[in-house]
């Protein structure tokens, strides 16, 4: 019912993916597997809205707190998640960095701790630092099931009278965890027994081939809030839109004095408003059938890569469209595959490093896209490979 396999021509469109890739590899007319959007179009139901908001003609300040809009949200919740999450307790953000910023300054002060799960997310470290705040690494251990927390590293961290917040990723990116249950209930435990209030950003949510639960189902009290957005999941990052649940109504009202008064930034985009509003309801076939198509793209890679190089041993994520792959395996030169993908075989690959020092030696490759375009990305890769074993 829904065409993902016929290639979408985003140059032109001053799409960051595509049309800017030499801003961080140093040269255009790449194949780009980088930034975490995909090659996809939209819904078709979004389409239509915003197709019939944009026939109106007028396109004035607007709105977002009114029941469409956070009832959307919730029922979302409740219908995929089985999540009762309070709409009262929901707030609007430009986006999921922006309103995670703004929990950070209102918990925490200058110089104190945020625990994350390592490797991180890139715009976490650069968020943090930004606001003179201290990234306190818990460092995940790969097994052979895939990557695990470090228990006693993690209650050390979190022990710390410099930490003040848990900023959780969830499900996890880069790694594609999707915690369980019993992890989430330890890491409430932990942060309950230290004081440490708990942000957790669950924009990847609905790219769970595993169970998601999301921190509300294991919260204890009302120090944390969960942050999210429809863009990853449906593709709209340009249209800007998140939000977040924060169920304590000071820190609420504290937040939003920071987005009304602060920063202005009170009237949203009604594009994102009403594409959120049809994304979660109507969005849910959609989704559906993005998120097995997406599934057996990261089938492919395993598949391929293993044999090709049976050491990589690549497991497909629980999460994401994210392949997260550990090349240390191989023990080849990092800077030298990335210029033979980049002037050899014209292609972009994100480095691991680029999600701090757990990163060395992995590559993070975009899956959100064609099964076409990740065949010709892996023969990319296998071939710079080779050329380096030779």
């Amino acid at each position: 019912m829904f065409d993902f396999s016929t290639p979408v021509n985003r140059y032109g469109t001053y799409c960051t993916q595509w049309d800017y890739v030499q801003d961080r590899f140093g040269a255009a007319d790449l194949l780009p597997f980088t930034i975490s959007d995909m090659d996809f179009e939209t819904a078709p139901c979004i389409q239509r809205a915003l197709q019939q908001r944009l026939a109106h003609g007028v396109l004035g300040y607007s709105r977002w707190n009114h029941d469409d809009f956070k009832q959307a949200i919730a029922g979302w919740f409740a219908k995929r998640y089985q999540a009762e999450l309070d709409p009262q307790s929901l707030v609007y953000g430009p986006s999921v960095i922006y309103i995670i910023a703004q929990l950070i300054t209102l918990w925490s002060q200058p110089g104190e701790g945020v625990l994350v799960h390592t490797p991180a997310y890139d715009a976490f470290g650069n968020m943090l630092k930004a606001n003179q705040r201290k990234l306190l690494a818990s460092p995940l251990l790969k097994t052979e099931q895939g990557y695990e927390i470090d228990w006693p590293q993690f209650e050390q961290q979190a022990a710390r009278e410099e930490c003040k917040i848990l900023l959780l990723c969830s499900p996890h990116n880069p790694t594609g965890r999707v915690w369980r249950r019993d992890e989430l209930e330890r890491m409430a435990k932990l942060c309950q027994r230290h004081g440490v209030k708990v942000i957790s950003d669950d924009i990847h949510m609905d790219m769970a081939y595993a169970g998601y639960l999301p921190w509300s189902g294991v919260a204890t009290g009302n120090d944390w809030a969960l942050v999210s957005s429809g863009s990853k999941s449906f593709n709209i990052p340009a249209l800007n839109g998140a939000y977040a649940f924060i169920p304590e109504s000071q820190s609420r009202e504290q937040y939003l004095q920071l987005l009304k008064a602060a920063h202005g930034l009170s009237s949203p985009s009604i594009l994102g408003v009403i594409a959120h509003i049809a994304a979660y309801q109507q969005g849910g076939e959609w989704l559906d059938a993005l998120r097995d198509y997406l599934q057996q793209n990261l089938k492919t890679v395993a598949e391929r890569l293993n044999h090709a190089y049976p050491a990589i041993n690549y497991r497909v994520p629980e999460g994401t469209y994210l392949a997260w792959i550990d090349l240390n395996p191989l023990n080849i030169d990092m800077d030298a595959l990335q210029r033979i993908l980049i002037h050899d075989h014209k292609v972009a690959i994100m480095r691991g490093d680029t999600y701090g020092e757990e990163g060395k030696g992995y590559i993070r490759l975009n899956v959100g896209c064609p099964r076409s375009k990740v065949e010709a990305g892996l023969d990319a890769l296998i071939a710079a490979i080779r050329q380096l074993q030779d």
